[in-house]
């Protein structure tokens, strides 16, 4: 996607218009118009989008059409973007575990239980919410900077922009797969070696909450590696060519080793022969899918520099790690055996 930012006179009034543009892939030919407009313009929803349209803001070959029209492939599409300041999301003093801060990004670490955007049930309490009291000038930002997300119940490495220049370069990174994204994960199972899950991702059929693996849905792929081998669990490194919604969880699910703690993809608690009590403790205790988003590299959107960052896993999570460890060290004549 190419996209350039023209400011205009909104822009006095703390508003800014971006005009972004893109190519249709032929590959989406025979879908509708909104439907492809996520794919093309990362990070916003398709009601927002379909929205657009409605406005007139977003045209096809240089003219409105309706949202359902059926498109072609090859065809350009534009979006005249005005983002004006948010309404609604309100700052508040939580906080934040900065890793990187300049002008146009900022890098953190986000902790386990944080709600990235406000939505229904979570208005507050949020990552926006958060960010937005940091820097007041995010509310000039879609989505206050937030380009791409992880779970509440994931942790780890986060880019947020500050900029339009810094928002519309990402976008098009991540749109492009320019953006490293490495996550450790421990799972229910020992797989032999690593593998790659090529398998489409849409939304569950029956269960709005969940995605699952269906023909036809949107594509993508999962590389993972074994780290470190227990008795019925690993770890896992999980790098994606793709970032669908919960993608990594039901991936590893799909591929027979669901995470541990996962409450919508994950099979329950699985214990090994005669578990040390440490490890039964820590297991019942572990209430979130093991899931952390440790490595993030990427050109700086407005520089180009080469950035990279790590981010240590939490303490629950190494809480975790020792756990197993120590039960795959037992002697098996202390386990009952």
């Amino acid at each position: 996607m190419i996209a350039e930012s023209v400011p205009s006179k909104p822009e006095a009034l703390g508003v800014a218009e971006q005009r972004l543009r893109a190519e249709i892939p032929v590959d989406l030919a025979g879908l509708r118009f909104d439907q492809i407009l996520p794919r093309l313009f990362h990070g916003h929803s398709r009601a927002h989008l379909a929205a657009e349209v409605r406005e007139g803001r977003i045209t096809l070959d240089g003219g409105e059409v309706p949202a359902r029209t059926l498109v072609h492939g090859g065809e350009t599409v534009e979006w005249r973007r005005t983002d004006e300041p948010a309404v609604g999301d309100r700052p508040e003093a939580i906080g934040l575990s900065i890793v990187f801060e300049d002008e146009h990004l900022i890098v953190l670490d986000k902790p386990a239980g944080l709600v990235v955007h406000p939505g229904a049930g979570n208005r507050s309490g949020t990552l926006l919410n958060a960010l937005l009291h940091h820097d007041p000038g995010l509310a000039r930002i879609p989505r206050a900077g937030i380009v791409h997300r992880l779970d509440k119940d994931t942790s780890g490495l986060l880019v947020v922009a500050r900029s339009l220049p810094a928002h519309t370069g990402l976008t098009r990174m991540l749109a492009a797969r320019e953006v490293h994204r490495r996550y450790a994960a421990v799972v229910n199972g020992v797989p032999v070696a690593g593998g790659t899950v090529d398998a489409p991702l849409d939304r569950h059929p029956s269960d709005r909450l969940r995605r699952a693996v269906r023909e036809g849905g949107r594509p993508a792929v999962t590389h993972y590696r074994v780290r470190e081998k227990f008795r019925v669990h690993a770890l896992v490194q999980c790098e994606l060519e793709s970032g669908r919604t919960h993608q990594i969880r039901v991936h590893m699910a799909h591929a027979g080793f669901p995470l541990v703690g996962d409450p919508l993809y994950g099979k329950g608690l699985q214990l090994p022969r005669g578990p040390a009590p440490k490890l039964v403790e820590t297991l019942r205790g572990f209430r979130r899918q093991a899931l952390h988003a440790e490595r993030l590299a990427f050109a700086h959107p407005v520089t180009g520099a080469a950035l990279g960052f790590d981010a240590r896993p939490p303490a629950d999570l190494l809480d975790l790690l020792a756990a197993l460890r120590e039960d795959a060290r037992t002697p098996s004549v202390r386990r009952g055996r």
